[in-house]
């Protein structure tokens, strides 16, 4: 009996966007209106890449984007279920597949101690260059056309299954915990015993319903939830069977 708990990050572990709470980092809080109007759909790493050369070109160092992202709020509930899985973890197996970075996801874990938790952080690798700009690269190439260029959560998802099964383990149930519109491409993969949670009232709950109403609906179970309580309620039940 196993579990693998698939967990998005911004608006799901954490109740904020990283990628947009570092901007309070940029002079007077804001981003100048050429830079924020350059977004093109599907290129949202691209356009970070711009946002941090700009914090860079500011003057804006490590330590203060650390200071900044550590005081980002963590989703209501989210730190007792943390808690809980993490006391249970021979019975669950935790990912986070996330559009965010490496090093902003690394220093909110370790900043609350739940860097354990987890047993991999897949997302787009980001690092200091030599001369202290924080730069961010594609997570991988992908040909799925439903989502952003640089991340495909169902390739990272069936990915991580399969070299699980190789090393021969697998799961009872896959419960993917997530918010957004990227979430909607490993919510269809997944089969008829799993579940999906998306957070109510956010865009994946609504694509979801609105496969439902085309008579497409999606496989597995959906369980809507507001606070991560709600989640660890499922977590205690199923762990109780």
């Amino acid at each position: 009996m196993k579990f693998l708990l698939v967990f998005d990050f911004d608006h799901t572990i954490i109740d904020e966007n990283s990628d947009t709470w570092i901007v309070k980092c940029a002079p007077e809080r804001k981003l100048p209106n050429g830079l924020r109007n350059s977004y093109q759909p599907g290129h949202w790493t691209e356009y970070m890449g711009r946002v941090f050369v700009y914090l860079g070109d500011n003057g804006v160092k490590e330590d203060e984007m650390k200071r900044t992202m550590t005081t980002i709020p963590f989703t209501a509930g989210m730190v007792d279920l943390l808690g809980f899985i993490g006391e249970n973890k021979q019975l669950f197996d935790c990912i986070i597949v996330s559009d965010s970075n490496t090093v902003f996801i690394d220093w909110i874990l370790k900043a609350a101690d739940f860097h354990k938790v987890f047993d991999e952080v897949f997302t787009n690798p980001a690092a200091f260059s030599s001369t202290g700009y924080l730069t961010v690269q594609h997570f991988h190439a992908h040909h799925c056309a439903k989502c952003p260029k640089n991340l495909c959560k169902r390739k990272v998802l069936k990915e991580f299954l399969d070299k699980q099964l190789d090393r021969g383990v697998s799961y009872t149930q896959v419960v993917y915990i997530g918010d957004g519109g990227n979430d909607l491409c490993p919510v269809m993969f997944l089969k008829k015993n799993d579940v999906a949670m998306p957070r109510q009232g956010y865009t994946l709950e609504k694509k979801i319903s609105q496969l439902a109403q085309s008579l497409s609906p999606v496989q597995c179970s959906v369980l809507v939830w507001s606070s991560a309580i709600d989640i660890m309620s499922y977590l205690k039940l199923l762990i109780k069977e």
